[in-house]
């Protein structure tokens, strides 16, 4: 959605203004904006008929028609709860300011689900080795699931939770993967790529990113197709005051015999055919910013490093079972199960 369309500057006439709220249609809200795009206020249908109920004109400025204190978006510094109570409350459309009060962004609750204060870093350097030769000429996270790269539908469900602060890092044939995605603009995000000379493992390239926008960094795989909620994900993660949290996936196994539990050669208790779920590594975290500070410059790193580190420090690690879909593409029997589930299971 490009949101200037929300935007009329205070100096339109009113008849102006209305010709854009047609345009709209169902999302007919406009903000009010100066010379520097500063927010002055909001307009509706029901503004202007308020206005020409009062003998106002709509040759008149649209400053004279405006509620003047609009709800909004601090960009970074916002508590999502109170975006939830707005959703809920019905607020549809809300402009996000920046520091110095220009509108910088418009969200949109009718396309959006939310509106995360998270930088969401894409790990796309990988080689994709046991899809050779499908990632012969074709790095792995371009490779079509339907109708879109394996990436794409990761980084469009990221969107529709209103993350718009991307970071990717590129390494085997990166060129590629720039060229498709390039800045973000036409999905109205931003886009920095980091650039791997060499192996750093799952998440050792993050170590060189500067300049992050906000205090909670989501790191993710690019090859995977989940349908996770990640508002319910940063929710717990605020919740559990975690240092670093990460999507787990539950693996049940069956023991078709009784289990026995000994000490000493003497049996102390048995369970009939026990049921074990053991959590696997999803491939999906969230982190504090000062987290990444311990990920070292320029040398080969895995997140389970990372982890084992944290814990080892003392930290905070906490674990997220997911309860949707989850499929990690590096064979081929993943790569043909993702193309038939993509046509069953809404991303």
């Amino acid at each position: 959605m490009n949101y200037k369309k929300h935007l009329v500057n205070k100096n339109s006439t009113v008849k102006e203004a209305l010709a854009k709220l047609n345009q709209l249609a169902a999302d007919a809200i406009l903000f009010v904006v100066d010379e520097q795009n500063k927010l002055m206020g909001s307009m509706t249908d029901g503004d202007v008929r308020r206005g020409l109920l009062r003998d106002f004109s709509i040759n008149d400025k649209v400053t004279r028609f405006i509620q003047p204190n609009p709800k909004f978006i601090r960009k970074g510094v916002y508590d999502l709860q109170k975006i939830i109570s707005l959703r809920e409350k019905n607020f549809k459309i809300i402009p996000v300011l920046d520091e110095h009060d220009r509108v910088i962004n418009v969200v949109n609750f009718r396309f959006l689900k939310s509106y995360l204060p998270i930088d969401a870093i894409i790990m796309a350097g990988g080689r994709g080795q046991r899809l050779k030769p499908f990632t012969d000429n074709c790095p792995k996270p371009l490779l079509k699931v339907g109708d879109k790269p394996i990436m794409e539908h990761n980084m469009n469900r990221l969107i529709s939770y209103g993350i718009d602060d991307f970071w990717i890092s590129v390494r085997y044939l990166g060129e590629q993967i720039e060229a498709y995605f390039g800045d973000g603009t036409n999905k109205n995000v931003t886009i920095d790529y980091v650039h791997e000379q060499h192996p750093l493992g799952t998440i050792g390239a993050i170590g060189q990113i500067k300049n992050l926008k906000h205090n909670s960094i989501l790191v993710t795989n690019s090859d995977l197709l989940t349908n996770l909620d990640y508002e319910d994900f940063y929710l717990n993660f605020i919740e559990s005051k975690a240092d670093l949290a990460v999507v787990t996936i539950p693996y049940e196994v069956n023991i078709p015999y009784a289990v026995l539990e000994t000490s000493n050669g003497h049996v102390v208790s048995f369970k009939e055919k026990p049921t074990y779920t053991y959590f696997s590594n999803g491939g999906v975290y969230l982190m504090k910013k000062e987290v990444i500070e311990l990920i070292p410059k320029d040398k080969f790193y895995d997140a389970t490093d990372l982890m084992e580190d944290l814990i080892k420090a003392g930290k905070k690690v906490f674990s997220y079972p997911l309860r949707g879909y989850w499929l990690d593409i590096g064979k081929p029997e993943d790569f043909e199960k993702a193309k038939k589930d993509i046509k069953l299971i809404k991303f």
